[in-house]
This record gives C-alpha cells, structure tokens and sequence, in this order.
C-alpha cells in the first residue's frame, strides 16, 4: 500500500469536480452535540481539497485546513482563497504542527482511517483546549439500489486494494477505543450527488483504489462502468446516494 498522504496526488481534478460535499445538517448537528459556535476555532485535519473546510469557513469558524498531499493542499489554497478565516497548513494528523490547546474541535472528513490511530489521538488531544471535541465524519456511500449495487460490484472486481482501505474498516470497537470512555455519540442525515456519464466516471477516478489511465485495467474497468451507466441512467443521470455519518466525542 502506497503513502497514504500521497495516494490522492494525482486525482486531485477529479476529487474537486466529483467528490460529495457535505450537507449543511452537519453543523445543525455539531450545534447540537456540542454547541459549535461561530466563534470556535477548527482543525480540519487531512482537509483535502476542503471539502469540509468550506463548511465550516461558512460557518464563520476560523479553520486550519492541516493536509500533507502538496497537490491538494494548493488545490484547497486556491478553491478557499476568498475566506479570510482559512489557514492553509502543511501538516499531517500525526503532525498538525498547530499550536497546543489552540482549537475547540477537531474534524476529519474522509480521513480517519488514513490516520495511525495512537499518535493522532496523541496530537489531536495536544492541540485541543480542555474540553474540546473531535468529530470524525464521511459520507458512506449506499449500496442498496441496483445501479449503488453494481457500482460497488466494479469497485471489488477492478480495484487495487479497496477492501484494506475501505473507511468501513473503522469499526465501532476502534472508535469506541479511540475515544474517551465516557463514550462518544453517532448522528447521521441523507446525501446524494445526480450525475451524468462523465460525473461518473470523475467519481470513479478520484477514488485512490482503482487503477489509473495508462493502466491495462483502467480500459476493462471504464468499459464496465460505461455499461452499468447504460443499463441504470434515467435521463441521463444516475443517483449516488449516501448517509453521511458523524461520529463526536472528547478524548479525555
């Protein structure tokens, strides 16, 4: 398995262009759970091209979007350049190096399970204020419709090491460990992308487990998925739906 800081470098197009966002619920959720305010400073950890960023910049948080992948940290940098309360970070959640107790919460979206779970624990706990909260959130993808069925099925059948890098490798028991013993709690609330042929396709290619052109099984795997378009679009679209889970807690 290749650096996972690295594994997104050169999809970086794609994962601007076809990735989901995430649903403004999210916050309502946070105010709920842990009473997020606009005044929260935020650590965005493993922030990508800042597709959580942006919500919580939205949101008035002052947020640290903290990404080691240079390509799409400078992606981010220039997506998220009109928010004055974005601070982009060359930074790892290993090594945020962010201040310590300089944040009320931590957030991963898309990234806990790239993390080495002990000593991000160790650094997210050292940048947090006392009593600050960590949420971990993604957008799982459902696989309960013909066309999410057969999506998946493609994924199994071409990809390079999508069942040890899937986010649903994380457990309840590993984040039941991770998190203080107090407990931590669990929301959820609906997501959904509509996209044509090319979305598809750019929805494929950003994922860091199937093969990329040049490869001999990135033409085999695109015709596939050209045919599962066929056989499942309406109007010429199909529907990537998803449960968006956020999973908030305090690690002492």
């Amino acid at each position: 398995m290749r650096d996972p800081t690295q594994r997104f470098a050169t999809r970086v197009e794609n994962y601007i262009k076809y990735r989901p966002g995430y649903p403004r619920q999210v916050l309502g959720i946070l105010g709920e759970e842990c009473a997020l305010s606009p005044d929260w400073h935020v650590a965005d950890v493993g922030s990508g091209t800042g597709l959580l960023t942006e919500l919580f910049l939205g949101n008035g948080n002052l947020t640290y979007g903290v990404e080691p992948n240079d390509e799409m940290r400078r992606a981010a940098e220039a997506l998220l350049k009109s928010y004055t309360n974005f601070t982009s970070v060359k930074g790892s959640a290993e090594n945020t190096t962010l201040s310590d107790s300089s944040v009320e919460m931590v957030a991963a979206g898309q990234a806990f399970h790239w993390f080495n779970r002990e000593l991000a624990k160790r650094e997210f706990a050292r940048i947090l204020k006392p009593g600050g909260w960590v949420a971990l959130i993604w957008n799982e993808r459902r696989v309960d419709t013909p066309f999410l069925e057969a999506y998946e099925r493609l994924l199994k059948e071409f990809s390079t090491d999508y069942d040890m890098v899937d986010h649903r490798n994380v457990t309840l028991d590993v984040l039941a460990s991770f998190f203080s013993p107090s407990g931590h709690r669990l929301r959820s609330c609906e997501n959904y992308q509509t996209l044509d042929f090319e979305g598809v396709k750019g929805r494929l290619l950003s994922s860091s487990y199937v093969p990329e052109p040049g490869d001999p099984r990135c033409k085999p795997m695109i015709e596939e998925v050209v045919r599962i378009f066929e056989r499942h679009q309406d109007d010429g679209k199909v529907v990537f739906e998803y449960d968006t889970r956020v999973f908030i807690g305090r690690l002492d």
